[in-house]
């Protein structure tokens, strides 16, 4: 096991071991000195970064304590200490004994700041003031607990990312309540799996959405699903509820009918305040409770990584469904920023404009929506000289499409940023006190320390990825799986015998102590920065005609970037579509059962599938197989 600063030696990475890649991005030692990161060297008495990662890990509870007062993180009862590791370190409780709602913690800037400005598409930019934002969080929680739902219940919500959205989500969480996450891209049968799991009692949605001009059923969709009652809020501002509703469901300016003051309702530091959804390898995504003190990971990796400081504009298109619509959310308000939203599709030049109108400072994305911009030249002529830096996340980056990207601000860097829902925000990211080289990382998160074994479980500079706990951030439950079984069952051991948490992705340590992500080891992918399982993809297949069995897997393209879909399928002795036609057929199941963001890259036909002694399915010799034929 090796930890941040050590150099082990790289085998078989391809890679010289006197190769280091040069940064594109460096910064002055002026600038250093005006970071986040600079206070906390010198209130820890560090002279690097490096020494003030090691310091974090040696004292956990010192450095979670530092971050929960840096950030100004409200407890209402004190806490009795920073960590208790009495359950193991498997289940950390974190400030036992305190009484909180993180929601307190959100509203600390001056009431006129702007906390979100927000455009929808092809409207013009609102600005909503941090003031203005509470007393509609406290509309909202007042109105939830009127209409008799409890602490502890779940509260779905299935919007795009509006400025209503987040102070429904604000609202919800203020009550008691835990906010159950669903994408607006799902389908019926996807948003009914997730509200069965979570048991939601109530959902907040829209009749409509617009997307690219068109106008896309959301209410219709959550009826099919067989949501519980609803608050239907109208798709189109300043329009009213365009759809018929059913009995019992309500409209938004129904449900806001009282003005009521509210009290926000404390919780411990444990208790559930969102249900976010992660795909397994089992075709059922696994449900994973974020706690109160889960956006604490959020606000801290983006005071220290993004350095996000008082002011600072955030534009990140995400969803509530995904883990960043809620990182957003804590990462911009816990510090005192501003969220830019922006209500359309992210692929075209009107995205741009906003973030150039919205005088945005950082500018988060998916490697896959860079490619787009690239190859399409969208956002040619937009002036981005406002931004600080942009953040990556969701898939591994293509070098070339990064540097493209710092040169739309004149050289501005990119901080990768590589986590997962059940960690609450990154593993292994970079800092602005370090030089940036693209598509690369630089250190594991503050508060976190990871190790990279091969297959037969030794310290390796390329395999897989363990996390060494406890973190604030990581998960300790999950509702529908056994939290154990999922994440530490069966992990090798760390260097003294210490408990390595699973986490599933490959990694390369790099010469000159950089790191490269390399995707999924398991049978879970990133298709368009959203986690999928192979199953989930397989199991619409088999209800294509002519389909007798289907492998999906994920490859990398020779040049790097994004993950890419590729189908295996075995077919009936008849298929009358041909190859075009089937892979047509598939895609269509695809967009109407899951999700329209998985496009299908390649279709290869084989007369039989390749498999273990035990019949699974060897996805690993077919991503192999794969890389060698192209």
């Amino acid at each position: 096991m090796f930890s941040l600063g050590e150099k082990p030696l790289l085998t078989g990475c391809g890679l010289s071991q006197m190769e280091v890649l040069a940064p594109e991005w460096t910064p002055t030692p002026e600038f250093i000195a005006t970071t986040n990161l600079a206070w906390a060297m010198q209130t820890v008495d560090v002279d690097s970064y490096e020494a003030l990662h090691a310091w974090s890990l040696r004292n956990p509870a010192e450095f979670w304590k530092l971050a929960s007062e840096r950030l100004g993180v409200r407890f209402r009862a004190p806490f009795e200490r920073v960590m208790d590791l009495s359950r193991g370190l498997e289940a950390p409780r974190w400030f036992p004994g305190a009484r909180l709602n993180i929601v307190e913690s959100c509203f600390a800037a001056a009431p006129e700041s702007p906390a979100i400005v927000h455009q929808a598409e092809g409207g013009t930019l609102s600005v909503m003031s941090y003031g203005d934002l509470k007393a509609l969080t406290g509309r909202v929680a007042a109105n939830v607990r009127r209409m008799g739902f409890r602490p502890g219940e779940a509260l779905a919500i299935l919007m795009p990312m509006t400025a209503e959205a987040v102070a429904i989500y604000l609202g919800v969480v203020a009550a008691g309540c835990a906010v159950v996450g669903i994408a607006d891209s799902f389908r019926p049968r996807e948003i009914a799996t997730r509200l069965r799991i979570s048991g939601a009692v109530a959902l907040f949605t829209q009749d409509v959405m617009i997307r690219n001009g068109k106008t896309l059923p959301l209410y219709a969709n959550a009826i099919e699903a067989g949501a519980p009652v609803a608050i239907v809020i109208p798709g189109l501002h300043g329009a009213a509820v365009s759809v018929p509703l059913r009995r019992g469901d309500c409209k938004w300016d129904v449900f806001l009918r009282s003005d009521a003051p509210f009290e926000t309702t404390l919780c411990a530091p444990e208790d559930t305040m969102n249900i976010l959804f992660s795909s397994g390898t089992t075709g059922e995504p696994k449900a994973i409770p974020w706690t109160h003190t889960t956006p604490l990971k959020c606000a801290t990796d983006a005071h220290f990584h993004q350095n996000i400081q008082p002011g600072d504009v955030l534009v990140w298109p995400t969803n509530l469904g995904w883990m960043m619509g809620p990182w957003l959310i804590f990462a911009s308000l816990i510090n005192r920023a501003t969220m830019g939203l922006y209500c359309g599709a992210p692929t075209g030049r009107e995205l741009g404009v906003f973030v150039q109108e919205a005088k945005a400072t950082m500018l988060g994305v998916v490697p896959s929506l860079v490619k787009t911009w690239r190859n399409t030249g969208c956002m040619r002529g937009i002036d981005w000289t406002a931004l600080k830096l942009f953040s990556s996340t969701g898939e591994c980056s293509s070098a070339d499409d990064m540097r493209w990207l710092m040169q739309q601000a004149g050289g501005r860097p990119v901080i990768e940023y590589c986590g997962g829902t059940e960690i609450g925000g990154a593993y292994l990211t970079g800092t602005l006190v370090q030089p940036c080289a693209a598509s690369t990382f630089t250190t594991p998160t503050l508060g976190l320390d990871i190790v990279i074994l091969d297959e037969s479980g030794q310290p390796a500079s390329s395999g897989e990825l363990f996390i060494v706990p406890p973190s604030i951030g990581l998960s300790t439950t999950l509702l529908n799986q056994d939290h154990h079984e999922v994440y530490f069952a069966g992990a090798p051991n760390g260097t003294g015998g210490r408990i390595l948490r699973r986490h599933g992705d490959q990694v390369q340590r790099l010469p000159g102590g950089r790191w490269r992500a390399h995707g999924r080891t398991d049978d879970t992918m990133n298709l368009g920065g959203i986690k999928v399982a192979s199953a989930e993809i397989e199991r619409v297949l088999q209800g294509v005609a002519s389909v007798s069995e289907t492998a999906a897997i994920a490859v990398l393209p020779p040049d790097g970037g994004p993950s890419q879909l590729v189908i295996y399928a075995v077919c009936t002795d008849v298929c009358d579509a041909g190859k075009d036609g089937l892979a047509a057929a598939m895609q269509s199941a695809i967009k109407q059962e899951l999700n329209p963001l998985f496009k299908i890259h390649d279709l290869v036909l084989l007369e039989k599938l390749p498999r273990t002694s035990s019949n699974k399915v060897m996805r690993r010799e077919l991503r192999s197989l794969y890389s060698v034929s192209q």
